[in-house]
Formats: structure tokens, C-alpha cells, sequence
């Protein structure tokens, strides 16, 4: 009975679909046909199926709301992808979050934004008060544009929609490309938003291991072998939560198999700015072909100015732009936009991106070194950005820790919120700008209290 009201309640069910044979669903639940004969009959006495004789059970009705909580395997709330987002994102003040994805306020240029908003005060009243075009503002689109010409993407503004944010890019894109069913081919570990917000499309996900040099590309042949795989969804530049960069190899095995398989890729660029080099950029060597570019402005400029971007080939653009009307009645707000636009445009921004870089290097150092005494240890030395992902001591479980560090104050990232095999029970993903002495103690007393660390 749990089992049909899960898909019922994530949609694999709806009103009218019949639902699975007696024998088929015994077989599947290993359970004798009599078990589900009774769970048919408590659930249509309950009114939420009713039976067509001689064809067999059929949803009845309305379904239950979606409940995204529902949706996929059921996990413990310490490593379920939304309870660890709500967590961070509703901590109280004083809660320590080491966990999070973003850097502190006080790491942000906020100099620079306080110049952007109050230039807006000049702004046409247009600006201000109507919608914006629908593929955003086209000062910002050419900036991105040049930005990418640096890099080898030959993107003119007509390749580049703005979106709301860099979470609502992969959202439009997954609509555009997606159907329900469709498989979708993940690292391992990844972003766990990646998984949540796989969820909400009703989409089969596969993985393939992550390795210090990007995906195991034997894995991933035998994925795309075994599986229809409509899409890939990746970062390559400082990868979210292992820190690791792409070789130029695994770079060009991965295009020739997608080549091969006509797979598509999204790559998310979010940490672009934090690598003190460019790494190699599968949208770069691809020429947006196949792959798809997106990214935001939250993670170096501010996390509640949200504007992000899709940079894709244009007949695909003609489409996205079709579908985020249809869902959001345009791009991002006119005035975000105009404020990411002065702020990237300060002469203040890149000696802030400058000093971001230097200071996590030094940071990096320091925690690593924090953490060792409790026998924590990074699994690879990111060339850059604010995450490191740890090994925890031997016998010590990401999970438990995670909940005896709530009970103290403290919210972290274990592994397998990010992993989709649920293989990573033993690592941890530690925000190095949110990671100080206070957490320090925190983690000594809980790895204490788990039974692991020094």
C-alpha cells in the first residue's frame, strides 16, 4: 500500500493508469499474489483505486500533491538532498554551517553591489517597474559573450538566454530535453540539488564515478552502452563537492562517446572564477554543439541577487526562450540583472576575484591542517574554490555524525547526499570559508560522541 501511494503521490501513477498486475507486482514487492490482492482491496476501500473486472486495478480520482520527498529511494533526512538544503538555508542565527554552499557575506564585494543598487536610482523608469525582454538584458548577454570569446566559445547574445537563476537553467533545460522516464547520466558523487531536482522531472539517474581527473571514462562507456541516456550533467571547472578539475584526456573521451551516443552535456561553470587557471571546459572544445553552458553569479557575487544564464546553440535557445515565457513570463528581473551587470563591470570586481583566490588558497591550508588532528582528511587538493572533500576516520559514519553535529549546532554535508549509490558514507564535503575553531570543537565532540576521530 506505501509502495502504490509513492508513485502515486510522485506521479508515476495517475488518475486513470492501471496499476501493476497482481502477479507482476507480487513478484516485483517479493510478496505472494494474496498480499496485494489485500493491499488492492484496503486501497480501493479507501477510495484511491477502484477495480474494472475482468481488467484490473486503475488509479481513481485525484492523486495525492507531489511530494518530492516521496519521489526516489528513501533515505534518512541527514543525507536526503532537500532536508540538507533546508537546513542550511533555514539554519537560525548562531547555527554553524560548514555544510553550506556559499561563502560568508562578509567574503562578498559588497562595495561593489552597494555602487550597482544605487546607480539604479538613475535607471529609466522602465527599468524599474516593467518586465524585461525576453531573453534578458542584452548589455549583460554581450559581456557574457566576451567573456566566453576569451575562452575559445565563439557565442554571439543570441546564444545566451538569461534565466532566474543558475538552479532554474538546468530546470529549463531538463523540460526542454526531458520527458518522464528519460535517463539521466550523473557523477558520482555529484551537486546533490542535481539529484532533488531530478526528482521533480520524474527521470531515471545513473551514475558513473568521479575520479581526481574527472569521470571514470570506462564507467561512463558502460553507461551510455547499458542505458539510453538523453543527458549528462556535470561541472568541470573545480567539481562540486570533490574539488577535482578535468584532464584534458577525460575531456576528450567524454565528447567522443557523447559524439558517439548523441548524448547531451550541461555543464555547469559556477566555480569558473575560482580556478587560478583555466581548466579544460568541455563546452570550449565542443563549440556548444552538444554541450550546453550554464552558470550564475551567486557563488563570487551574491547568492540573493539571482540571475543566471543558459548559453546553448540558437535553434535550442528559440525553444528555451518559448518555454521560460510559458513558466516564468521572462528572464530574470530587470533590476538584478542591471545590478549583476554594474557590479561585474566595477574595477573593483576583479581584484575582489583576485584576493577570493588567494585567501581560500590560504584558507584551504588552514582547515586542512584544523581537520588532520581529528583524522580527517582531504580525498584530492582542489586547485581552488572553498570546498574540500574529506575522508572521515576509519569506522565513522557520515550520517551519524551529521546528526549528533545537529544536536550541537552544527549543519554538515555527509557523503552520500551527493552520492547517488549511496557509496560514500565515509567522506564529508567541509565549506572551508564557514569551517573555523568553533566547528573544530563542534566536530571533536561529536566524532567523540559517534564513537570515531581524534
Amino acid at each position: 500500500m506505501d509502495e502504490i501511494r509513492r508513485r502515486m503521490s510522485g506521479r508515476v501513477l495517475t488518475p486513470g493508469e492501471k496499476l501493476p498486475s497482481i502477479r507482476g507486482f507480487a513478484k516485483a514487492m517479493k510478496v505472494s499474489p494474496s498480499t496485494v490482492v489485500e493491499a488492492y482491496d484496503r486501497l480501493a476501500a479507501e477510495g484511491l483505486i477502484r477495480s474494472r473486472p475482468g481488467s484490473g486495478f486503475y488509479v481513481a480520482g485525484a492523486v495525492p500533491p507531489l511530494a518530492l520527498a516521496e519521489v526516489g529511494p528513501r533515505l534518512d533526512r541527514e543525507i536526503d538532498p532537500l532536508w540538507v538544503s533546508r537546513q542550511s538555508l533555514d539554519a537560525a542565527p548562531g547555527v554553524l554551517r560548514p555544510g553550506c554552499g556559499w561563502l560568508p557575506a562578509d567574503w562578498m564585494p559588497e562595495g561593489a553591489i552597494r555602487r550597482a543598487i544605487r546607480n539604479l536610482a538613475k535607471a529609466e523608469d522602465t527599468l524599474l517597474a516593467d518586465y524585461g525582454s525576453t531573453r534578458g538584458s542584452l548589455a549583460l548577454r554581450g559581456l557574457l559573450a566576451r567573456q566566453f570569446a576569451a575562452e575559445g566559445i565563439d557565442a554571439g547574445t543570441d546564444q545566451i538566454l538569461l534565466t532566474a537563476s543558475g538552479t532554474q537553467a538546468i530546470d529549463l533545460l531538463c523540460r526542454f530535453l526531458l520527458q518522464p522516464g528519460d535517463t539521466v547520466l550523473l557523477d558520482d558523487p555529484c551537486y546533490f540539488n542535481f539529484q532533488a531536482l531530478l526528482r521533480a522531472h520524474r527521470v531515471r539517474v545513473v551514475s558513473v564515478p568521479y575520479t581526481p581527473t574527472g569521470p571514470d571514462t570506462a564507467r561512463f562507456a558502460e553507461a551510455l552502452e547499458a542505458h539510453r541516456t538523453r543527458l549528462y550533467i556535470t561541472n568541470s571547472a573545480i567539481h562540486n563537492p570533490t574539488g577535482a578539475s578535468l584532464s584534458p584526456q577525460t575531456a576528450h573521451r567524454v565528447l567522443i562517446m557523447a559524439a558517439a551516443h548523441d548524448l547531451t552535456i550541461v555543464e555547469d561553470d559556477i566555480f569558473a572564477d575560482f580556478e587560478p587557471e583555466p581548466s579544460p571546459r568541455l563546452a570550449a572544445l565542443d563549440g556548444l554543439s552538444r554541450v550546453i553552458r550554464i552558470g550564475s553569479f551567486s557563488k563570487t557575487l551574491s547568492a540573493s541577487i539571482r540571475c543566471g544564464y543558459i548559453a546553448a546553440r540558437p535553434d535550442w535557445i528559440e525553444g528555451l526562450v518559448d518555454l521560460q515565457v510559458a513558466t516564468n513570463f521572462g528572464g530574470p528581473s530587470p533590476v538584478a540583472a542591471e545590478i549583476v551587470l554594474g557590479a561585474l563591470g566595477d574595477g573593483s570586481y576583479r581584484k575582489h576575484l583576485a584576493g577570493l583566490r588567494s585567501r581560500l588558497a590560504r584558507r584551504r591550508r588552514e582547515v586542512s591542517a584544523l581537520l588532520e588532528p581529528l583524522g580527517i582528511r582531504p580525498w584530492v587538493e582542489p586547485r581552488g574554490g572553498y570546498y574540500l572533500w574529506c575522508r572521515l576516520p576509519e569506522r565513522t559514519d557520515g550520517a551519524e555524525l551529521a546528526r549528533a553535529a545537529l544536536r550541537g549546532g552544527i549543519v554538515l554535508a555527509p557523503g552520500n547526499v551527493f552520492s547517488v549509490t549511496q557509496s560514500a558514507p565515509d567522506l564529508m564535503r567541509f565549506n572551508v570559508a564557514q569551517t573555523g575553531e568553533p566547528v573544530i570543537d563542534g566536530l571533536r565532540r561529536s566524532l567523540r560522541a559517534v564513537g570515531g576521530g581524534g
